[in-house]
C-alpha cells in the first residue's frame, strides 16, 4: 500500500469533527439543516485551515443518498455510495481543480462548458477550485458569468488564501 500523508489519512468527514473552524461549520450544518445551501461558497484561509477538506464535507452533504437522515453536525453519512466515492476520489460529478496548475482561460472554458451538462451519477456536480486566486484575470472573467448564474445542479467552492481576500476588499472566514 502506498503511502498516504497524515492529513488526508486522518481528514474530518463531519462538521463536528473539523477543530477550530466551529463558527464556519456551525454556518454550513444550519444552511444544511434548513435546506439553505448557496450555489457558491468562497473559503478564505492561510494553508491548512481545512477549506478543502469543509469543500470536500460540502460536497458529501449534497450528494448524499440518506440526506433525510442528516443532522447539522453530520449532513453526510459518510457511507453510502455517493460519499464514499467523493472521499476516495472516484466521484466523476465531484471535480477538484487546482487553480494554480489551471489558471489559464483554456481551463475555464473547458469548465464553463462541462458545467451545462447534468450530473451522471450524483445528486449535484460540485466545482472545487483550489487556489482561486492563482487565476489570471481573464480566467477569472471567464469563470464570473458562470458563477452569477450556475445552472441549478452545480455548486462551486472554492478555496484560497486569507491574503487574496484581504487584498481584494472581503473578509476573511
Amino acid at each position: 500500500m502506498a503511502y498516504l500523508v497524515l492529513a488526508r489519512k486522518y481528514r474530518p468527514s463531519t462538521f463536528s469533527e473539523v477543530v477550530g473552524q466551529e463558527h464556519v461549520t456551525r454556518t454550513l450544518g444550519n444552511a444544511f439543516a434548513s435546506d439553505r445551501v448557496h450555489h457558491a461558497f468562497l473559503f478564505c484561509g492561510p494553508r491548512g485551515c481545512g477549506k478543502t477538506t469543509l469543500a470536500r464535507i460540502v460536497g458529501k452533504a449534497l450528494n448524499c443518498e440518506r440526506r433525510a437522515e442528516a443532522t447539522a453536525a453530520a449532513p453526510a453519512c459518510g457511507e453510502c455510495s455517493a460519499c464514499r466515492s467523493i472521499a476516495d476520489g472516484s466521484a466523476v460529478d465531484y471535480i477538484e481543480m487546482d487553480g494554480a496548475s489551471n489558471r489559464g482561460i483554456d481551463a475555464i472554458r473547458e469548465l464553463t462548458e462541462a458545467v451545462r451538462y447534468q450530473p451522471a451519477i450524483l445528486r449535484k456536480k460540485v466545482y472545487v477550485i483550489d487556489e482561486v486566486h492563482m487565476l489570471t484575470t481573464e480566467a477569472f472573467n471567464a469563470l464570473l458569468k458562470t458563477l452569477e448564474e450556475p445552472p441549478p445542479h452545480v455548486t462551486f467552492v472554492l478555496a484560497t488564501t486569507s491574503s487574496w481576500c484581504r487584498r481584494r476588499g472581503s473578509r476573511s472566514t
